[in-house]
């Protein structure tokens, strides 16, 4: 199946999220530079748990202050809440084929959200040198997307490098 052959529905970034937490958000981009962006994020946080607006947010916020444990957690978080609305099995390892192929139309576009935030934490794992879980993943995410739309065929081969080198 290619993962890029349907029309894009129902986009993650489209849920409402209360106008307190949008301004929350809106406050961390704003204070980022003076290096108070975490606390609007946590408040947003504790407002709107199941917002992957937040939760998208909070990832790139460590992530790019290279806090990478918490990064994962909210990528794992996200995983968490983005299976259960396409009901994925419940652990990641499971999930094949055929999920991504019975998954009705309208979802296609949260299934590839699933797959891209899997490909995230295969990545987070990476750099947090956890190299065994990263092959596993990026392994199941190439045999789940053939045409390589996701990328993980990349970071396998980028993989393989750093486990070669002396």
């Amino acid at each position: 199946m290619d993962l890029l052959d349907f029309e894009a529905t129902d986009l993650y970034y489209l849920q409402a999220d209360s106008e307190e937490v949008q301004q929350l958000i809106q406050d961390a981009g704003l204070n980022y530079e003076n290096g108070s962006a975490e606390l609007p994020l946590l408040k947003a946080y504790l407002r709107a748990p199941e917002s992957l607006n937040v939760l998208i947010a909070l990832n790139r916020f460590y992530y790019y202050q290279h806090r990478l444990n918490e990064a994962l957690l909210t990528s794992e978080k996200a995983l968490e809440i983005i299976r259960r609305r396409i009901e994925f099995p419940a652990h990641w390892p499971e999930v094949e084929m055929r999920h991504i192929l019975e998954a009705p139309k309208e979802q296609l576009s949260w299934v590839r959200l699933y797959l891209f935030t899997l490909k995230s934490i295969g990545f987070l794992k990476m750099r947090l040198r956890d190299l065994s879980f990263s092959r596993q993943v990026f392994e199941k995410l190439t045999t789940l997307d053939q045409e390589n739309r996701i990328g993980a065929q990349g970071l396998l081969d980028l993989l393989n490098q750093i486990e070669n080198e002396p």
